[in-house]
């Protein structure tokens, strides 16, 4: 296995001044001498193009135009955002509450976490992954979008690959990008239940490959590897000598013979080369809370705490408060969530699958649908023929009032995901709509 420099020696390094941004995004090229190419002012640019090139995040934008309708009294359902519709158990809360007024919590606390909440977050890891590791190998973050993107920047050189099996949440590539690195999608699709293989890895890896990306349950699709498809892949990537994210946020959300497995539990010459990210969002109905972590080798984990002590300092002491007691209580909440969650699954998709020209493959994790709408695209529908499947979620908004994601956010056009993490009458009126609408398809 090729030797790895250390990472908080590397991120210390200062970068070559003559590097700087190209046009795409978080790819670094040294700057045209040629007379024909003009190169503008910096003091031209208002905004950065590393910035500048972000896109918005799809789900929150389709979940904010959704809540906007509402507020102006529309009858506006809303499949877009993936987040629970329960309330965070109480007896978090009361800690949250406990927390307020003590006045420890009122001043600053390490960058990376509280002591006890990475004591407790370690505990929880090996509860329920079976995994050992050190409260010095975790990272507390402002939720799971900052531990991806610190994960990601304490890893990654310019030019490094990360390869990201497709369909994708919107958040992975953007912070590939950020943090300098370039997303290599692998595509996966209905026909083999969202899941890649690794011939298709092993036919997108380069001499640049430095990341897998690896989410078990997924978002947006709900897929779940089996034991023997983690292992196998565990097995590829150790093998070439490749770094492995995985994001194991939708760990305790599995249905029906699904199973959960972390990655370097079954394949442990990994773990010096796996970051792991999760928090408490989805678990424990706990997304406004903004709780997440990294678990990593030490030297990753130091070089991304100290990326956060410069960037956000602590994360809230409230949160991290609530956050002890969500991973040290038991699972009983989350049980009954999921049960809930069962439920709407097997609805939505018996539903999804009735509409002439649209194929949903039963998702085995995570509270999504992830429909193929292909065999809709095309057709006028009240007057209308859209040629995407984002033309068909504008559509679908419009005139029936109902809002889901696109594919394209996703990168695989041609689909839509619906977040079922909504009420029961909801889901079953909003996919009716949809339905209805369809049916007109001609």
């Amino acid at each position: 296995m090729p030797q790895v420099e250390p990472v908080a020696d590397r991120i210390a390094k200062p970068a070559c001044p003559a590097l700087r941004g190209s046009g795409t995004m978080g790819v670094m090229t040294a700057p045209s001498s040629s007379p024909q190419t003009p190169v503008s002012s910096p003091t031209e640019r208002r905004v950065s193009r590393r910035v500048g090139a972000i896109a918005e995040s799809a789900t929150l934008a389709v979940d904010a135009k959704a809540k906007a309708l509402k507020a102006a009294g529309r009858p506006v359902i809303g499949f877009g955002a993936g987040e629970p519709d329960f309330p965070t158990p109480g007896y978090i809360v009361d800690a949250a509450v406990a927390a307020c007024r003590d006045p420890k919590f009122h001043r600053y606390t390490p960058a990376g976490g509280l002591p006890e909440l990475k004591a407790a977050i370690a505990a929880k890891t090996l509860r329920d992954s079976g995994l050992e590791v050190d409260p010095a190998q975790v990272l507390v973050t402002n939720g799971g979008k900052q531990a991806i993107y610190e994960a990601f920047a304490a890893i990654l050189d310019p030019g490094d690959e990360v390869i990201v099996p497709a369909p994708y949440w919107t958040t992975y590539p953007e912070s590939i990008r950020l943090a300098g690195g370039v997303p290599v999608d692998v595509v996966a699709d209905e026909t083999t239940g969202y899941l890649v293989s690794v011939e298709q890895l092993e036919a997108a890896r380069t001499p640049n490959t430095k990341v897998l990306l690896f989410v078990s349950p997924s978002n947006p699709t709900g897929a779940v590897y089996t034991r023997a498809q983690v292992e196998e892949i565990g097995r590829w990537a150790a093998e070439h000598g490749l770094w492995v994210l995985t994001d194991e946020i939708y760990e305790h959300l599995v249905y029906d013979d699904a199973e959960f497995v972390s990655m370097p539990t079954v394949v442990p010459e990994l773990l010096d080369r796996t970051v792991i990210v999760n928090g408490v969002a989805k678990t424990y109905a706990m997304t406004g809370w903004r709780v997440g972590w990294v678990i990593g080798p030490k030297d990753v984990i130091k070089a991304a705490t100290n990326l956060q002590s410069h960037a956000t300092s602590n994360v809230c002491n409230v949160a991290q408060s609530a956050a002890i007691a969500a991973v040290s209580g038991d699972l009983s909440a989350v049980d009954e969530m999921k049960v809930a969650f069962d439920r709407r699954r097997r609805t939505i998709v018996r539903m999804l699958n009735e509409i002439p020209g649209v194929e949903c493959p039963e998702p085995k994790g995570a509270f999504y649908a992830y429909p193929s709408v292909k065999g809709v695209l095309g057709k006028e529908i009240r007057g209308k023929v859209p040629a995407t499947s984002s033309e068909l979620a504008g559509l679908i908004l419009d005139e029936v009032e109902v809002a889901v994601v696109p594919g394209e956010a996703f990168g695989t056009p041609g689909y839509l995901r619906l977040s079922y993490a909504l009420g029961d009458d909801d889901l079953v009126e909003g996919v009716s709509r949809i339905a209805k609408l369809l049916g007109e398809a001609k």
